[in-house]
């Protein structure tokens, strides 16, 4: 209904508009007067209104910054989200100082150069090389400062020493995210995509996980996968990660805001990002209120249930975390599980 109302309201404004201008052209018919005629009246109105204009735009940049400043992002939870977000703020900062001295201008040119008797003409000129020269190899410059600075920070974030820390798959498809822990040995089983039978009951093939080496040691038998009920990635506050991503269907793009951390999940090959969380849920609870979450999205529009791709993570100290990986059931307890079920279903 509010909707409706809104629509009705809009073409009433725009059916009041109309008509106004249709009045306004039979007054200036009735007085002789050429509508299109612009003469210096006009110029001095439209050169003040363009000033009212450019110090409104200026007072609402200001004022939006000061005003939504509680929308943006709090403090980076990630060791490497410190230099992300110096190079957020050197960036935002060079464009706010080049955009404070252009947008003035702008409006003020157009003011001080309008149309009309005794009024300061600006010198118009085709071409002038030095000018040519000035604007585009300072620019350049600049530019190739903030590119080389961006590559040296991707560099940083992505050539992070990955020695120790606690391997973590995040499996992506439409639409959800499944966890998988690298267990005790700290070495993902190794998975293909022709493996992948979602309509299996226990969920322990969901990610193609290749369960066919019975060797006491293989790497996927101390794999934890998380269940639909507790789909929650806990990490340990102070403990590197490396989270490698895959992707059943279609791209999709595994964003952790508060960590500074987003990468492509491409479907038939495995991506990664390590970083160490340096905040823990609880800790961020007290500063952002108790409804704040630590959560995984997907940063690709990958279909049309795309919002339904979250997953909630949880920071936590190496105590909490160990009594929580405790409780959970590992890939082949899960499949022994279902191989007994299997057997008594069959006996039967």
């Amino acid at each position: 209904m509010t909707n409706i109302l809104i629509f009705i309201v809009g073409f009433l404004g725009i059916v009041t508009l109309v008509q106004i201008l249709r009045v306004s052209e039979l007054m200036s018919a009735v007085h002789k007067q050429d509508v299109n005629e612009v003469n210096e009246k006009d110029n001095i109105f439209n050169s003040k209104m363009m000033l009212i204009v450019g110090a409104l735009f200026l007072i609402s940049f200001f004022w939006q910054y000061f005003e939504w400043k509680h929308l943006l992002l709090p403090e980076a939870s990630s060791e490497h989200g410190v230099i992300i977000d110096e190079l957020m703020t050197f960036t935002m900062l060079l464009i706010i100082f080049v955009f404070l001295i252009t947008q003035p201008l702008l409006f003020w040119y157009s003011y001080k150069y309008r149309k009309g008797k005794g009024n300061e003409t600006a010198y118009y000129f085709a071409h002038n090389n030095k000018l040519e020269i000035i604007w585009t190899v300072v620019p350049a410059i600049v530019l190739t400062g903030v590119i080389l600075y961006g590559l040296s920070t991707w560099n940083k974030i992505t050539n992070a020493d990955v020695k120790g820390a606690t391997v973590i798959e995040l499996y992506a498809k439409q639409f959800n995210w499944t966890a998988r822990y690298s267990g005790a040995d700290n070495k993902l089983g190794s998975a293909h995509y022709k493996l992948v039978s979602p309509i299996n009951p226990s969920g322990t093939n969901a990610l193609g996980v290749d369960t066919r080496d019975n060797d006491v040691n293989a790497a996927w038998k101390d794999d934890i996968i998380t269940t639909p009920v507790d789909n929650v990635v806990h990490l340990v506050k102070g403990q590197p990660v490396l989270l490698k991503f895959r992707s059943q269907d279609v791209i999709h793009s595994a964003f952790l805001p508060h960590f500074r951390v987003q990468m492509n999940c491409v479907p038939g090959m495995t991506t990664q990002f390590a970083f160490t969380p340096t905040k823990t849920t609880a800790e961020m609870k007290a500063t952002e209120g108790e409804d704040f979450d630590y959560v995984l999205l997907c940063n690709k529009i990958c279909g049309a249930s795309h919002y339904n791709m979250q997953m909630k993570f949880i920071v936590e100290t190496q105590e909490e975390y160990d009594t929580w990986m405790s409780s959970q059931k590992t890939l082949s307890e899960k499949v022994s599980t279902q191989t007994v079920i299997t057997e008594l279903v069959t006996q039967k």
